[in-house]
């Protein structure tokens, strides 16, 4: 007689704690994204045998410990190196990569990039707090023009990167924005990151208590007015409904009354997902206070990944030159033998 087959175990959020201590600042963003994370996870039914979350090195960056999951926490802006690098030798892996503002956008820019372009299948959570904080406080590539940090005693005089523009313009197939304590919404979007095929870029607004406290406030305090929730197929609208956006003749978005005593909802911009790459550009280039931040989803589309592709390289040579040999291959092509008087034979 076969044995039943075994029950499957439903987890839960607790399934996901590590045995660490969490420690990050009281007040700190950090700690809502972790708890939706590991609440998300658990609703999606992943295995945590193989689920990887790879981080670089930044206050986010200590994500991997809190996970009870397998994690990397790898060098400074190096996690998508990482996470590429183990995503195509084992494609079967969920893979997470976790970063900051400054670890992501300033030394590990380039990295960042060329994992978006090849469209790995990573799910990338890019923490951005317009601050450096591990290091206690200097500014970073996202700060404002400005801000007074202990390196920047008179102001930060850099234009800051907007990540999300970042993301499109490198290629991410995936890109969503949230804020940290926007469980609801931010959950909604880990979901849809997951399940996406190709490389994910998702922005979390996240305060920094110590170091720049308060900077999403007026953000977050009031979602009505200067939030614009992102609804697939719905025109771009705010402030419960009474304002929205309308592109001029120019093509540049301005913001326009609603109703009775403004305009009609078919004159406004309507969002679409699976839009042209310059309608996203142009959306994430709407940022407080000029406009509302634009809050959800704002770009996807399909096209094949590059651990995909890779593989079906490897499968295609096999099939028409056969299983390699090493040995072979160390012997063919330009060889040599080096006599023990110097010479080369």
């Amino acid at each position: 007689m076969s044995d039943p087959a075994p029950k499957l175990v439903k987890l839960t959020k607790k399934d996901f704690e590590s045995d660490q201590d969490v420690r990050w600042c009281p007040g700190c963003g950090d700690y809502a994204i972790l708890a939706t994370v590991q609440r998300t996870l658990a609703q999606l039914g992943v295995k945590r045998e193989t689920t990887v979350f790879v981080s670089g090195i930044g206050c986010s960056s200590r994500f991997p410990y809190y996970m009870n999951t397998y994690g990397f926490h790898s060098i400074h802006g190096r996690a998508p190196a990482v996470a590429t690098g183990l995503k195509v030798a084992r494609p079967e892996l969920d893979v997470w990569v976790i970063t900051g503002d400054g670890d992501g956008l300033s030394i590990g820019g380039n990295h960042l990039l060329h994992a978006l372009r090849r469209n790995v299948e990573l799910k990338i959570i890019l923490f951005n707090n317009q601050i450096y904080g591990l290091t206690k406080g200097q500014y970073s590539p996202t700060s404002k023009v400005g801000t007074r940090s202990g390196s920047t005693p008179s102001g930060s005089i850099d234009h800051p990167v907007n990540p999300l523009q970042f993301a499109l313009g490198a290629g991410a197939t995936f890109v969503a924005r949230c804020t940290d304590t926007d469980a609801k919404g931010l959950g909604a979007i880990l979901q849809r990151a997951y399940t996406h095929k190709g490389s994910a870029l998702i922005e979390i607004l996240q305060n920094c208590p110590v170091f720049n406290d308060g900077i999403w406030d007026q953000v977050k305090d009031d979602p009505t007015g200067k939030q614009m929730p992102l609804v697939d197929g719905k025109p771009l609208t705010f402030a419960g409904g009474t304002m929205g956006v309308r592109l001029s003749p120019d093509l540049v978005p301005e913001l326009v009354k609603v109703g009775d005593d403004g305009v009609k909802e078919d004159q406004l911009l309507v969002h679409r997902e699976r839009g042209s790459g310059a309608y996203a550009y142009l959306l994430a280039g709407m940022t407080h206070p000029a406009f509302p931040v634009p809050v959800g989803i704002l770009h996807v589309e399909d096209k094949p990944t590059y651990e995909s592709m890779a593989h079906q390289q490897i499968a295609d040579a096999r099939a028409k030159q056969g299983e390699g040999q090493l040995d072979k291959l160390l012997l063919s092509g330009m060889t040599w033998e080096v006599g023990a008087d110097g010479t080369r034979h």
